[in-house]
């Protein structure tokens, strides 16, 4: 096409014409291309122009050397794929017969400036099977050297088998470390294979929205910029070779003095962009040549055309070839590769790079934009930076999963035939951010309402498991952030602290009939008992040995029942009736009245703390004091997060804890099976209808506790809290980030404070946190702290009856045994 437009064109070459030979050889066979190259000049050539690999074009620029004829080489890549550089057959020298026409690879220092723009630190080359990796050497020793983390693997021609087979060969730990690493990654592929590379992994899962590749070849047309665009999910960022265009449209098809032919010129003609970069430099070399021609006839130093065979023994080279070579390096030319010139040492120095770039996100029609432009002069014009997904997700529609847990998520209508509504802390917080980030969302509960846990085989049920296996964007619910799940999803920050409490049923008050008894021991009621009789023998005593004289008149007498009457009397502070005037005797009644105001204050002040203050015995008030009991039976749910974290406590040598030890051996008795629950509802049922108590997550605890219709629950919890609720996602999602940057505003303003008092008010009409039930009317006292009080009245009315009854049965006994004394009298008389 070069040669037919410069021969229909006057306007270099007017009367001379071009004739040329084209041959095509095997990029891998030199002997062929030195063979085919011999026969040309054979003929007779002006120049030798080869569009080839380098294997031959080593060889060829050997015998260009040999013979003397310029030789303008322009290097072909396999496939398409990025070019590595030649090695150099010789030492470069300035009277080198070959001319590098296309510009020397920069590819190194280019993907260098792009990544260090975009910070990056750990990141995956992918590069085909045509592709020699000796070419980026340089830039790995340039990583290496600021301390990145850099791995390289190889794309097999079937991608579909090599993905498959790392889904077979590789563990799920290891398959979700490589999801992690393909976050970041730099692809030297033709675009062909980078086209299915894509699709394969996009249709496989192994990334996700949140990842950034870089894709860099010289030969990326604006077709192949569209497919690939369409074809990833996340950012793309394509770094490929450009060439400027005049600013004037009517100037892009003249160069110069030559017209080009339009249907390359123009841009948007099909076959223009269709055009690769090989081809424009081999339009660009015919017209440089053209000109170099015209300059040697106007310069009258035209030599005759090489007429020479490379097989004759003692040929000699041609003997203009040195001059038309000069005349080649001297001259340039303004083509479809903007300007074709050669610097000293015989290569092209003008060469543009175009980087271009979408946004995160999965829309097929995401635009592309010319992020920034780099040459080796002036180096990276513009910014790069690795932007996070914008705050606007309007129109995303994310598919949530969650297990119903009260207060966090719950089921509040379920009307048949219509969807369910949920409601809970967490549906606040989820709803929070919808409405700030514009996304809607659907939501389903996890098939086996379960959070989640490995199995045997690896997988993982439950809520992680539709994550991990991607049927689910994000999971909601009361879910603590734990290592082993984050080693298969990723968790936004939390948004509400974690501690392990137990819920336990409040004591049930009891009736205590004698509670006027209990400020005193029954031994201490006892020595004061005996110290009364003791005490009234010796009066009795005292005033036996020593009688006291009486006034006249009086009826009083010192026996030993007025004795122990008085001694009583006083002790109660109600006085006595005999009066005792001996030294002696008022001695010892002194000493027992002091010992009586002391017994009776001490009685009163303590009587009084007894029916005022409920004294809790034997409670449970902390994790300590469960763990050191036996006789109350707890557990928790089976293989849930709170199991896991007891189990690891108490067994795992490097963070043993006695309490959890202990702990351990409670829940794990009998394998597990005797204690545990299957769901956290089962274990507060058996809590509140049960001997039992309830280990579990303390914030759904309390507000079991708090909503209890009995107020006949309360809570002990571990106020340390070492984890947190967060809400999971799939690995690598690009939502993680955006979603705990907000979730960190919500607490920074007070919203998330709010949205917690809704469910765990301050004014709660339960004391969740006391072991037994409370009076909310004040501290009055009940006939219960009284009964015994009255049972002792009643006893004492009931035998003073008795007593009563026998007194008179035996007065009337007595007389009914004793004579008259008028008989009696009479007799005498008589007698």
């Amino acid at each position: 096409m070069a040669v037919a437009d410069l021969n229909l064109n006057n306007e270099i070459l007017e009367t001379e014409k071009i004739t040329v030979s084209v041959e095509f050889v095997d990029g891998n066979n030199p002997f062929q291309a030195v063979q085919e190259a011999c026969e040309l000049m054979n003929r007779g050539i002006l120049a030798l122009v080869s569009s080839i690999g380098c294997m031959s074009a080593g060889s060829l620029q050997s015998l260009a050397d040999a013979m003397h004829i310029p030789h303008l080489f322009i290097q072909r890549a396999p496939a398409g794929t990025p070019r590595s550089s030649c090695p150099p057959t010789t030492r470069a020298q300035p009277d080198d017969y070959t001319l590098f026409v296309r510009p020397p690879v920069y590819l190194n220092d280019v993907i260098f400036q792009v990544v260090m723009e975009y910070t990056w630190q750990k990141f995956i080359i992918f590069y085909d099977t045509d592709y020699d990796i000796r070419g980026i050497e340089n830039f790995l020793d340039q990583t290496s050297q600021q301390g990145m983390d850099v791995s390289l693997q190889k794309v097999e021609s079937n991608i579909n088998m090599m993905i498959t087979g790392m889904f077979r060969t590789m563990r799920v730990e290891e398959l979700h470390r490589y999801r992690d690493t393909l976050r970041r990654a730099v692809l030297f592929m033709s675009p062909a294979t980078a086209k299915a590379f894509i699709t394969e992994v996009v249709e496989t899962n192994l990334v996700a929205f949140d990842c950034h590749w870089i894709i860099i070849n010289e030969e990326i047309s604006d077709m192949d910029v569209q497919e690939l665009v369409m074809k990833s999910i996340g950012r793309l960022t394509l770094v490929r070779q450009t060439f400027p265009l005049p600013q004037n449209t009517s100037q892009r098809c003249v160069r110069n003095n030559h017209r080009i032919n339009t249907s390359l010129c123009d841009p948007k003609d099909p076959k223009a962009q269709m055009l690769e970069i090989t081809n424009r430099y081999i339009y660009d070399t015919v017209l440089l040549l053209a000109n170099t021609f015209h300059r040697k006839l106007e310069d009258r130093k035209w030599h005759s055309m090489a007429s020479l065979s490379c097989i004759r023994k003692g040929s000699k080279p041609w003997q203009g070839g040195k001059s038309m070579l000069e005349t080649v390096k001297k001259g340039g030319v303004s083509g479809l590769t903007s300007l074709l010139e050669f610097n000293d040492n015989g290569s092209n120095p003008n060469i543009h790079f175009e980087i271009l770039g979408t946004n995160y996100g999965e829309d097929r029609g995401r635009g592309v934009s010319r992020l920034a432009t780099w040459d080796p002069i002036h180096g990276l014009n513009g910014t790069l930076t690795d932007r996070k997904l914008e705050n606007n997700m309007r129109g995303v529609v994310l598919r949530v999963v969650t297990v119903l847990e009260e207060p966090f998520v719950m089921v509040s209508e379920n009307v048949l035939g219509k969807p369910k509504k949920y409601q809970g802390f967490s549906i606040d917080v989820l709803d929070a951010l919808a409405n700030y980030l514009g996304f809607k969302y659907e939501i389903y509960v996890a098939p086996d309402h379960k959070y989640g846990s490995q199995q045997a085989d690896g997988t993982w049920n439950g809520l992680i498991g539709e994550l991990v296996f991607k049927r689910a964007d994000v999971g909601l619910s009361a879910l603590t952030i734990t290592p082993e799940r984050e080693s298969v999803v990723d968790f936004t920050t939390r948004y509400m602290d974690y501690s392990v409490g137990v819920l336990l049923r409040k004591a049930e008050r009891t009736v205590d009939m004698f509670a006027c008894l209990a400020p005193f021991d029954l031994s201490l009621w006892a020595c004061i008992a005996g110290t009364v009789l003791l005490v009234g023998t010796l009066v009795y005593l005292l005033n036996w040995l020593n009688p006291p004289r009486l006034p006249m008149g009086s009826v009083s007498s010192t026996t030993l029942y007025n004795s122990m009457w008085f001694v009583y009397g006083s002790f109660v502070q109600q006085g006595g009736e005999v009066p005792y005037t001996t030294l002696a005797t008022r001695m010892m009644m002194g000493v027992w009245w002091l010992f009586a105001l002391i017994v009776i204050s001490s009685y009163t002040a303590n009587l009084a703390a007894f029916l005022t203050i409920s004294r809790i015995e034997n409670s449970i008030q902390s994790l300590q004091d469960l763990a050191k009991q036996t006789d109350l039976p707890y557990g928790t749910v089976l293989d849930s997060a709170v199991y896991d974290q007891v189990r690891s406590k108490g067994m795992n040598p490097f963070e043993r804890d006695p309490m959890y030890s202990q702990m351990w051996r409670m829940i794990n008795r009998t394998g597990g099976a005797e204690n545990n629950v299957e769901e956290s509802k089962e274990g507060i049922r058996k809590v509140k209808y049960g001997r039992f108590a309830f280990v579990w997550d303390a914030a759904v605890l309390e507000y079991v506790a708090i909503n209890d219709e009995d107020c006949s629950l309360y809570t002990v919890s571990n106020n340390v809290a070492d984890r947190g609720y967060g809400m999971a996602m799939q690995h690598g999602s690009p939502y993680r980030d955006i979603f705990s940057q907000r979730i960190l505003e919500l607490q920074q303003n007070g919203d998330m404070d709010i949205l917690k008092l809704k469910w765990w008010p301050r004014d709660s009409p339960c004391d969740l946190y006391s072991p037994v039930g409370t009076r909310k009317s004040g501290s009055a006292l009940d006939i219960h702290s009284f009964a015994g009080v009255f049972f002792v009245l009643a006893a004492g009315v009931v035998l003073s009856c008795l007593i009563a009854t026998v007194e008179t049965w035996w007065t009337r006994r007595k007389g009914s045994r004793v004579p008259s004394k008028e008989l009696s009298y009479c007799g005498c008389f008589f007698s």
